[in-house]
């Protein structure tokens, strides 16, 4: 139950974190770059699947993958750049703050049902897969519609 509580927990904080990264990260022009490095980061956490421990059977890799691609489709439509000259910024967005803490809800819930029928471990490695599953579509189209804007800003000059 301990750990339970301190999962849910770091979980809101690191939402909260990326809230405010998210802000700060709206005052400077976008490149492609940092829309790319943080699944490339995140992938690393793949070698949790080394161990036995965390391995998913093919029905919870599925179920994991179809869910945060669900859930990835969310954030892509709060998502949006705006140019400003030859600069293209993250658009703000009122809603995203609203979206994040809604996903970490659901994510709670989910885990204090599933917590009791899956094993920690199997429970942590769909997790990792979920979020995953929602980072990398949802970057993938952040970086097409940005090189898309970009394509836009050379045809200008």
């Amino acid at each position: 139950m301990i750990y339970l509580i301190f999962s849910i927990i770091v979980a809101f904080v690191m939402g909260a974190i990326v809230i405010v990264v998210r802000m700060k990260a709206q005052q400077y022009p976008v490149n492609a770059k940092k829309i790319i490095l943080p699944p490339v980061f995140m992938s690393t956490g793949a070698l949790m699947y080394v161990v036995p421990y965390f391995r998913l059977t093919h029905t919870e890799i599925i179920e994991s993958i179809v869910l945060g691609v669900i859930f990835s489709t969310v954030l892509m439509l709060t998502s949006h750049f705006e140019v400003k000259g030859v600069h293209i910024y993250l658009k703000k967005s009122k809603v995203f703050p609203i979206v994040l803490v809604s996903l970490l809800i659901v994510r709670t819930i989910l885990k204090v049902f599933l917590g009791s029928s899956i094993d920690a471990g199997e429970l942590a490695g769909m997790f990792f897969l979920l979020a995953f599953s929602m980072l990398l579509p949802w970057r993938v189209a952040m970086l097409l519609r940005y090189n898309y804007l970009k394509r836009q800003i050379v045809q200008r000059l």
